[in-house]
């Protein structure tokens, strides 16, 4: 039962943490519509110079891929996934995700993002103990299963309209 507490604290003290960050963390709202409808407004100006080119979220302007362009959006925030090992937390896994998608799924992808981040989250957590994170986890053939689920998951709230799952950083530190 002692070797227990610790481990609570941790966990309460992760999920206080997390807490903390989601109620405190600045948010405004306004500028947020504000950056999308620029960005969409760029879309329009650069659809009208070159019917080919497409502007991503960040601005940049992308060359459509045969018929189908894409757009990307990043989760706002990093998944912090604990490897557990012994009844102990033995590391912290975190990522930063983020979407390629149909033109235009920003405002759906917004709207339902933390039921997708749940959803992500209890993907990475399934990996993590089936030891996805373990050893090499950086193998092209792991982060594939990994992608895949998280595609899997991202369908079921936005359809088809979800091309790929991008993981932007992955970094594993030991406790």
């Amino acid at each position: 039962m002692k070797k227990l507490i610790p481990v609570v604290l941790l966990f309460a003290g992760l999920g206080g943490g997390i807490a903390a960050g989601v109620f405190l963390a600045p948010s405004d709202k306004k500028a947020d519509v504000a950056k999308d409808m620029n960005v969409e407004s760029k879309q329009d100006k650069t659809r009208k110079k070159d019917p080919n080119t497409t502007t991503n979220k960040s601005g940049k302007a992308d060359k459509k891929e045969g018929s189908g362009s894409y757009e990307y959006l990043k989760l706002t925030k990093q998944f912090v996934v604990p490897i557990v090992e012994s009844d102990r937390i033995a590391a912290l896994v975190t990522m930063s995700l983020s979407l390629e998608v149909t033109p235009g799924m920003a405002e759906p992808f917004y709207a339902s993002e933390p039921k997708l981040r749940d959803r992500f989250l209890q993907v990475l957590f399934d990996h993590a103990n089936t030891g996805g994170f373990d050893g090499n986890f950086t193998r092209s053939d792991n982060l594939a299963v990994l992608r895949e689920a998280l595609l899997d998951e991202a369908r079921k709230d936005l359809g088809d309209d979800v091309s790929k799952v991008l993981i932007m950083s992955v970094n594993r530190q030991d406790t």
